[in-house]
Protein backbone atom coordinates (compact mmCIF):
# COMPACT_ATOMS: atom_id res chain seq x y z
CA UNK A 1 0.00 0.00 0.00
CA UNK A 2 1.26 3.80 -0.97
CA UNK A 3 1.97 5.47 2.12
CA UNK A 4 0.32 8.49 3.37
CA UNK A 5 2.91 10.74 4.26
CA UNK A 6 5.80 12.52 2.57
CA UNK A 7 9.15 10.31 2.02
CA UNK A 8 11.45 12.83 3.57
CA UNK A 9 9.19 12.78 6.86
CA UNK A 10 12.35 11.39 8.60
CA UNK A 11 14.61 12.68 6.87
CA UNK A 12 18.37 12.79 8.37
CA UNK A 13 16.73 10.47 11.75
CA UNK A 14 18.41 7.72 13.22
CA UNK A 15 16.28 4.53 13.92
CA UNK A 16 17.21 1.20 16.45
CA UNK A 17 14.54 -1.08 16.48
CA UNK A 18 14.70 -3.63 19.14
CA UNK A 19 13.28 -7.08 17.04
CA UNK A 20 13.73 -5.12 13.79
CA UNK A 21 14.60 -8.06 11.88
CA UNK A 22 11.48 -9.97 11.43
CA UNK A 23 7.93 -9.68 11.52
CA UNK A 24 6.16 -6.13 12.81
CA UNK A 25 9.18 -4.68 13.03
CA UNK A 26 10.86 -5.80 10.23
CA UNK A 27 7.90 -3.88 8.58
CA UNK A 28 8.37 -0.97 11.07
CA UNK A 29 12.25 -0.68 10.27
CA UNK A 30 11.50 -0.39 6.16
CA UNK A 31 8.66 2.20 6.98
CA UNK A 32 10.92 4.56 8.87
CA UNK A 33 13.57 3.59 6.29
CA UNK A 34 11.60 4.69 3.03
CA UNK A 35 10.37 7.65 4.87
CA UNK A 36 14.34 8.91 5.46
CA UNK A 37 15.71 7.60 8.42
CA UNK A 38 18.99 5.71 8.82
CA UNK A 39 18.13 2.21 10.33
CA UNK A 40 19.42 -0.58 13.35
CA UNK A 41 18.32 -3.47 13.38
CA UNK A 42 18.74 -5.69 17.12
CA UNK A 43 18.27 -8.89 17.50
CA UNK A 44 19.49 -12.07 19.24
CA UNK A 45 20.45 -13.99 15.73
CA UNK A 46 23.34 -12.67 13.21
CA UNK A 47 21.60 -14.17 10.33
CA UNK A 48 18.64 -12.51 11.15
CA UNK A 49 19.47 -9.12 11.71
CA UNK A 50 22.32 -9.22 8.87
CA UNK A 51 19.78 -10.48 6.26
CA UNK A 52 17.33 -7.65 7.52
CA UNK A 53 19.82 -5.05 6.85
CA UNK A 54 21.12 -6.51 3.65
CA UNK A 55 17.26 -6.14 2.28
CA UNK A 56 16.99 -2.67 3.29
CA UNK A 57 20.10 -1.47 1.98
CA UNK A 58 18.97 -3.05 -1.18
CA UNK A 59 15.76 -1.05 -0.96
CA UNK A 60 18.30 2.13 -0.94
CA UNK A 61 17.88 2.25 3.12
CA UNK A 62 21.02 3.16 4.86
CA UNK A 63 21.05 0.31 7.35
CA UNK A 64 23.30 -1.85 9.80
CA UNK A 65 22.66 -5.46 11.68
CA UNK A 66 23.84 -5.47 15.53
CA UNK A 67 23.52 -8.48 17.41
CA UNK A 68 22.44 -8.26 21.02
CA UNK A 69 20.07 -9.40 23.46
CA UNK A 70 17.37 -6.82 25.29
CA UNK A 71 17.87 -8.86 28.43
CA UNK A 72 21.75 -8.18 28.49
CA UNK A 73 22.47 -4.60 29.67
CA UNK A 74 26.34 -4.71 28.48
CA UNK A 75 24.60 -5.76 24.93
CA UNK A 76 22.27 -3.03 25.13
CA UNK A 77 25.16 -0.17 25.96
CA UNK A 78 26.73 -1.80 23.14
CA UNK A 79 24.83 -1.88 20.68
CA UNK A 80 23.69 1.45 21.31
CA UNK A 81 27.42 2.55 21.23
CA UNK A 82 27.39 0.91 17.48
CA UNK A 83 24.61 2.46 16.59
CA UNK A 84 25.60 6.24 17.28
CA UNK A 85 29.37 5.41 16.19
CA UNK A 86 27.83 4.28 12.61
CA UNK A 87 25.29 7.18 11.87
CA UNK A 88 26.41 9.68 14.23
CA UNK A 89 23.38 10.29 16.73
CA UNK A 90 20.27 8.56 17.95
CA UNK A 91 16.82 9.87 17.59
CA UNK A 92 13.73 6.88 17.37
CA UNK A 93 14.05 3.92 19.36
CA UNK A 94 11.87 1.44 18.98
CA UNK A 95 11.23 -1.85 21.21
CA UNK A 96 9.67 -4.16 19.20
CA UNK A 97 11.34 -7.55 20.90
CA UNK A 98 9.10 -9.91 22.32
CA UNK A 99 8.46 -13.03 23.64
CA UNK A 100 5.43 -15.05 23.09
CA UNK A 101 3.66 -18.47 23.30
CA UNK A 102 0.16 -19.99 24.75
CA UNK A 103 -0.07 -21.68 27.50
CA UNK A 104 -2.50 -22.52 30.23
CA UNK A 105 -1.64 -20.63 33.87
CA UNK A 106 -1.45 -23.69 35.80
CA UNK A 107 1.51 -25.38 33.50
CA UNK A 108 3.59 -22.03 32.89
CA UNK A 109 6.87 -22.39 34.99
CA UNK A 110 7.93 -19.42 36.70
CA UNK A 111 10.85 -19.68 34.69
CA UNK A 112 8.95 -19.16 31.53
CA UNK A 113 6.75 -16.54 33.03
CA UNK A 114 10.33 -14.60 34.22
CA UNK A 115 11.71 -14.87 30.28
CA UNK A 116 8.46 -13.09 29.02
CA UNK A 117 8.55 -10.64 31.51
CA UNK A 118 12.84 -9.94 30.95
CA UNK A 119 12.01 -9.92 27.60
CA UNK A 120 8.93 -7.58 27.21
CA UNK A 121 9.23 -5.75 30.21
CA UNK A 122 13.10 -5.46 31.61
CA UNK A 123 14.11 -5.39 27.89
CA UNK A 124 12.15 -2.26 27.50
CA UNK A 125 13.41 -0.21 30.43
CA UNK A 126 16.84 -1.58 29.96
CA UNK A 127 16.83 -0.12 25.83
CA UNK A 128 15.00 2.70 27.18
CA UNK A 129 17.15 3.90 29.89
CA UNK A 130 20.66 2.72 27.98
CA UNK A 131 19.29 5.13 25.34
CA UNK A 132 18.71 8.17 27.41
CA UNK A 133 21.67 9.79 27.13
CA UNK A 134 21.99 9.92 23.24
CA UNK A 135 18.00 10.73 23.09
CA UNK A 136 18.14 13.20 25.83
CA UNK A 137 20.44 15.44 23.67
CA UNK A 138 19.09 15.33 20.74
CA UNK A 139 20.41 12.34 19.35
CA UNK A 140 24.04 13.35 19.34
CA UNK A 141 24.70 13.19 23.14
CA UNK A 142 25.42 17.42 22.64
CA UNK A 143 22.88 19.83 24.52
CA UNK A 144 20.17 20.44 22.62
CA UNK A 145 16.84 21.97 23.40
CA UNK A 146 14.54 18.96 21.88
CA UNK A 147 14.90 15.22 22.60
CA UNK A 148 14.49 12.30 20.30
CA UNK A 149 10.93 9.48 20.16
CA UNK A 150 10.66 6.30 22.10
CA UNK A 151 8.00 3.62 20.34
CA UNK A 152 7.17 0.69 23.18
CA UNK A 153 5.53 -2.21 21.29
CA UNK A 154 2.69 -3.46 23.38
CA UNK A 155 -0.84 -5.29 22.88
CA UNK A 156 -4.44 -5.30 24.29
CA UNK A 157 -4.72 -8.83 25.51
CA UNK A 158 -4.43 -7.28 29.09
CA UNK A 159 -7.24 -4.66 28.83
CA UNK A 160 -9.71 -7.10 30.09
CA UNK A 161 -8.21 -10.84 29.96
CA UNK A 162 -6.88 -13.37 27.73
CA UNK A 163 -6.46 -17.49 27.60
CA UNK A 164 -3.88 -18.47 28.05
CA UNK A 165 -1.63 -15.20 28.14
CA UNK A 166 -1.12 -14.51 31.92
CA UNK A 167 2.57 -14.17 31.50
CA UNK A 168 2.19 -11.89 28.03
CA UNK A 169 -0.48 -9.69 29.23
CA UNK A 170 1.54 -9.32 32.41
CA UNK A 171 4.62 -8.29 30.80
CA UNK A 172 2.63 -5.83 28.32
CA UNK A 173 0.60 -4.29 31.53
CA UNK A 174 4.30 -3.49 32.81
CA UNK A 175 5.18 -1.92 29.51
CA UNK A 176 2.30 0.38 29.15
CA UNK A 177 2.94 1.43 32.37
CA UNK A 178 6.98 2.31 31.73
CA UNK A 179 5.43 4.17 28.44
CA UNK A 180 3.28 6.21 30.89
CA UNK A 181 5.85 6.54 33.56
CA UNK A 182 8.59 7.75 31.00
CA UNK A 183 6.55 9.80 29.28
CA UNK A 184 5.84 11.93 32.40
CA UNK A 185 8.92 12.18 33.55
CA UNK A 186 11.34 12.03 30.29
CA UNK A 187 8.75 14.38 28.31
CA UNK A 188 8.73 16.72 31.44
CA UNK A 189 13.05 16.74 31.94
CA UNK A 190 14.16 16.45 28.59
CA UNK A 191 11.51 16.74 25.67
CA UNK A 192 11.41 12.83 25.01
CA UNK A 193 8.09 11.45 23.76
CA UNK A 194 7.45 8.30 25.17
CA UNK A 195 4.53 6.33 23.36
CA UNK A 196 3.33 2.82 22.39
CA UNK A 197 1.36 1.00 19.83
CA UNK A 198 -1.13 -1.68 20.51
CA UNK A 199 -1.05 -4.44 17.33
CA UNK A 200 -4.57 -6.64 16.83
CA UNK A 201 -3.94 -9.61 15.19
CA UNK A 202 -1.67 -8.62 12.26
CA UNK A 203 -1.59 -11.16 9.17
CA UNK A 204 1.53 -13.16 7.99
CA UNK A 205 3.48 -12.93 11.50
CA UNK A 206 4.67 -15.54 14.06
CA UNK A 207 2.52 -14.36 16.80
CA UNK A 208 -0.50 -15.12 14.51
CA UNK A 209 0.86 -18.10 13.32
CA UNK A 210 1.28 -19.38 17.19
CA UNK A 211 -1.77 -17.45 18.26
CA UNK A 212 -4.44 -18.17 15.71
CA UNK A 213 -5.10 -21.15 14.58
CA UNK A 214 -5.49 -22.11 10.86
CA UNK A 215 -8.92 -22.06 9.88
CA UNK A 216 -9.88 -19.71 12.96
CA UNK A 217 -12.96 -17.01 12.07
CA UNK A 218 -12.12 -13.52 13.20
CA UNK A 219 -15.90 -12.44 12.14
CA UNK A 220 -16.25 -11.17 15.68
CA UNK A 221 -13.37 -8.15 14.76
CA UNK A 222 -15.16 -5.15 13.46
CA UNK A 223 -12.92 -4.79 10.35
CA UNK A 224 -13.90 -8.71 9.64
CA UNK A 225 -10.13 -8.78 8.84
CA UNK A 226 -6.52 -9.56 10.09
CA UNK A 227 -4.26 -6.23 10.39
CA UNK A 228 -1.45 -6.28 8.23
CA UNK A 229 2.23 -4.73 9.14
CA UNK A 230 1.68 -2.08 7.07
CA UNK A 231 -0.45 -0.75 9.68
CA UNK A 232 1.14 -0.95 12.59
CA UNK A 233 4.43 0.61 10.75
CA UNK A 234 2.16 3.68 9.67
CA UNK A 235 1.45 3.86 13.15
CA UNK A 236 4.45 3.86 14.08
CA UNK A 237 5.94 6.65 11.77
CA UNK A 238 3.19 8.83 12.47
CA UNK A 239 4.49 8.89 16.10
CA UNK A 240 8.19 8.88 15.17
CA UNK A 241 7.31 12.40 13.01
CA UNK A 242 6.59 15.56 13.66
CA UNK A 243 2.94 14.42 12.82
CA UNK A 244 2.82 13.32 16.33
CA UNK A 245 4.72 16.15 18.38
CA UNK A 246 1.74 16.72 20.88
CA UNK A 247 1.11 13.01 21.63
CA UNK A 248 2.81 11.79 24.68
CA UNK A 249 2.35 9.16 27.04
CA UNK A 250 -0.27 7.47 25.15
CA UNK A 251 -0.64 3.55 23.77
CA UNK A 252 -2.09 3.75 20.39
CA UNK A 253 -4.64 0.54 19.71
CA UNK A 254 -4.12 -0.42 15.74
CA UNK A 255 -6.53 -3.32 16.19
CA UNK A 256 -9.49 -2.56 13.90
CA UNK A 257 -11.71 -2.11 17.39
CA UNK A 258 -10.98 -5.90 17.96
CA UNK A 259 -10.51 -5.53 21.27
CA UNK A 260 -13.86 -4.04 22.16
CA UNK A 261 -15.94 -6.91 20.39
CA UNK A 262 -17.97 -9.42 22.52
CA UNK A 263 -20.17 -11.93 21.09
CA UNK A 264 -23.60 -10.76 20.35
CA UNK A 265 -26.66 -12.61 22.31
CA UNK A 266 -29.29 -11.51 20.92
CA UNK A 267 -29.30 -10.76 17.05
CA UNK A 268 -29.89 -7.40 16.07
CA UNK A 269 -33.50 -7.86 14.95
CA UNK A 270 -34.91 -9.99 18.50
CA UNK A 271 -33.50 -6.58 20.15
CA UNK A 272 -35.92 -4.86 17.50
CA UNK A 273 -38.79 -6.76 18.60
CA UNK A 274 -38.06 -6.33 21.95
CA UNK A 275 -37.88 -2.81 21.58
CA UNK A 276 -41.11 -2.80 19.81
CA UNK A 277 -42.91 -4.26 22.60
CA UNK A 278 -41.52 -1.92 25.78
CA UNK A 279 -42.85 1.08 23.26
CA UNK A 280 -46.18 -0.63 23.04
CA UNK A 281 -46.40 -1.22 26.52
CA UNK A 282 -45.60 2.42 27.27
CA UNK A 283 -47.86 3.28 24.95
CA UNK A 284 -50.74 1.31 26.82
CA UNK A 285 -49.64 2.34 29.95
CA UNK A 286 -52.59 3.94 32.15
CA UNK A 287 -52.09 7.22 33.23
CA UNK A 288 -51.07 7.89 36.25
CA UNK A 289 -48.63 4.87 36.55
CA UNK A 290 -45.03 6.00 36.65
CA UNK A 291 -43.34 4.40 33.14
CA UNK A 292 -40.90 2.97 35.90
CA UNK A 293 -43.00 0.46 37.60
CA UNK A 294 -43.97 -1.32 33.90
Amino acid sequence: MESPFKGDILKGKVALLTGGGSGIGYEISVQLGKHGASIAVMGRRKNVVDAAAAALRSQGIKAVGLVGDVRKQDDAVRVLESTVKEFGKLDILVNAAAGNFLVPAEDLSPNGFRTVIDIDSVGTFTMCREALKYLKKGGTGKDSSSGGVIINISATLHYTATWYQIHVSAAKAAVDSITRSLALEWGTDYDIRVNGIAPGPINDTTGANKLVPEGLSVETEPLFKLGEKWDIAMAALYLASDAGKYINGTTMVVDGGLWLSRPRHLSKEAVKQLSRAVEKRSRDAPVGIPKSKL
